[in-house]
């Protein structure tokens, strides 16, 4: 049954709420496993669809996994390399990940091209001449994709073109079993990307430089279970200190780690917002109204991360002059444009630049939520603007977002969750 979110707006967000585990951070670690002769106990792994497909994927290959909370606890000893459905590999884009685990576990990895949101091409071109430079046999057909290295992967020197997070960690996992030691160059640096070698590391891998842009990995023959904790995710952090600044509010955050948002921080004290942070908590207060920030460019981290910038988009809908944003990551992924303009918002999109000129305020409508963040942008405007919003294709938002509703509930929102056929379910 399908199912949306109903807004009414321009209730100030005032509260503290704790940031849920990161779903960028939760996804490969998870896939990581299958690497791991043992149990391995997951911690602060958020209730999200993605994280449900992630599950679904790793049984299929045999782990044994359970989920209590958030913790999910998963026993890799009897793991196969099991080819995996289309089907489970359409449920989202990250499904690539396992590439790298079944190959460097088992040799032989079988698969189909991944699924999720439609926001613009992220070639898996990187991911699969990483596999060759290990020595494995790749082949391409209809779709499918299967990769062989009968004699074992071997350690070897790899340059990213371009520093994808997703091919990064892929060529993490198959180093951590592969023979020898491996230098990637021009690699992805991420907060994400860290707290995998983390993880690896705890099960016994050897990677050295994690965060920067090279990475050391000695190859092991083998990892054994272990204990970690998912670091909090600073894109869903950075989207709810934008909800405050949206509706003249005051929130805090804890349980956060604030470096993670450095790079938004900026563009929140630009826009006139005070934030205050302290240990592992930030505070915001908004102004009366936002003030526009003249420029915005989307860069691989420690730069803007693309995955603000629909959020901070819809912020800039509603601030007092001019911003100009600049989306260099993905190209399409201005698809929330057209829906913020049913609500009102002026914007105005030649190829990658968007250019926002703020409005006094944004009213109700019905829009579609386009994919995952482009849809927490809608829900952004929702509750700045005047009357009711109504927001369809909520299974977006809810592979990357936690129990939207209760925790806006709890700082004062009105949202709720509509079942088609009438029924209501309002999550307290």
């Amino acid at each position: 049954m399908s199912a949306k979110f109903v807004i009414n707006g321009q209730n100030k967000l005032f509260g503290e709420i704790p940031v849920q585990g990161a779903k960028n951070s939760a996804l490969p670690i998870l896939a990581a496993t299958v690497l791991v002769d043992g149990v391995c106990e997951i911690h602060d792994c958020p209730d999200l669809t993605d994280v449900q497909a992630t599950v679904n994927i790793l049984r299929h290959l045999g782990c044994r996994v359970k989920r209590e909370g958030h913790c999910c606890t998963v026993d890799g000893t009897s793991a196969a390399g099991s080819p995996i459905p289309e089907k489970l590999m359409h449920e989202m884009r990250s499904s690539i990940i396992f590439l790298g685990a079944i190959l460097g576990r088992f040799g032989r990895a079988e698969m189909f091209a991944p699924g999720g949101c439609e926001i613009g091409l992220r070639p898996i071109d990187l991911h699969l001449d990483a596999m060759r430079k290990f020595g494995a046999e790749v082949l391409e057909e209809h779709g499918k994709i299967v990769c062989e290295c009968p004699n074992g992967l071997k350690g070897t020197q790899i340059t990213l073109s371009f520093p994808s997070v997703g091919a990064t960690e892929n060529i993490l996992l198959a180093a951590c079993r592969a023979e020898g030691t491996t230098t990637l160059f021009n690699a992805a640096r991420e907060p994400e990307i860290s707290d995998l070698a983390d993880f690896l590391n705890a099960a016994g891998a050897r990677i050295q430089g994690a965060g920067s842009g090279e990475i050391i990995i000695e190859g092991v023959k083998r990892l054994t279970g272990c204990v970690h904790t998912v670091i909090p995710d600073r894109i869903v952090a950075a989207g709810y200190l934008a909800a405050a600044a949206m509706t003249e509010g005051k929130v805090r955050l804890s349980h956060i780690i604030p470096a993670h948002i450095g790079p938004v921080l900026p563009i929140l004290r630009d826009s006139g917002c005070e934030v205050e942070v302290r240990g592992h908590t930030v505070t915001l207060r908004a102004p009366n109204r936002l003030k526009a920030v003249k420029s915005i460019r989307t860069m691989p981290y420690p730069g803007f991360p693309t995955d603000m910038q629909a959020p901070i988009m819809a912020m800039m809908t509603v601030a007092e002059g001019t911003t100009v944003i600049v989306e260099t990551i993905f190209e399409s992924r201005y698809k929330h444009v057209g829906e913020l303009g049913r609500m009102g918002a002026n914007i105005r999109v030649e190829g990658r630049t968007a250019v926002v000129q703020g409005v006094p305020m944004l009213t109700g409508a019905r829009v579609s939520a386009p994919d995952l963040r482009g849809g927490f942008a809608l829900v952004l405007a929702g509750l700045a603007a005047k009357g009711t919003t109504e927001i369809s294709e909520i299974r977006h938002m809810e592979r990357g977002y936690e129990d939207i509703c209760k925790t806006l509930s709890a700082l004062g929102a009105d949202i709720q969750r509509v079942n088609d056929g009438d029924r209501n379910e309002k999550e307290q």
